[in-house]
């Protein structure tokens, strides 16, 4: 069993990055299909769909990658740990990586991108940063 459960998908989305690949599975999780729905939108992925198979669920993701074949996600990252929350401000999530890149936060209106959460003035718990 997974400790992390998204630290365990990011990872997979990494290596599968790495290694080129059209897409990867992951292990089925509300907070998991809200961070896939943040990337989808924000272009980091293509798309995801929710599978169920023999009563278990798992999340298929395929990755995006540009007109040359590299990836578009250069570095994903676990910001909040299990043994180290980090919880930030609305006015410390006003940018990352200059625009480039999106920090994915738990709040109360849901899981957002930092700009987002910025317009809207809610903090929250700062899950992972992708760029």
């Amino acid at each position: 069993m997974v400790n992390d459960i998204i630290a365990d998908s990011l990872t997979r989305i990494r290596n599968a990055a790495m290694r080129k690949l059209d897409s990867t599975e992951l292990y089925y999780a509300k907070i998991v299909a809200s961070i896939m729905e943040v990337f989808k939108q924000r272009g980091f992925i293509k798309d995801y769909k929710i599978n169920d198979k023999d009563g278990k669920q798992s999340i298929f993701v395929q990755l995006a990658y540009d007109d040359s074949g590299v990836s578009v996600i250069n570095e994903v990252a676990r910001i909040s740990k299990p043994g180290r929350r980090v919880y930030k401000t609305s006015k410390e999530l006003k940018r990352f990586k200059n625009g480039y890149g999106i920090i994915v936060v738990s709040t109360s209106k849901g899981v957002i991108a930092n700009d987002e959460a910025y317009r809207i003035n809610v903090g929250g718990e700062a899950l992972c940063s992708i760029w």
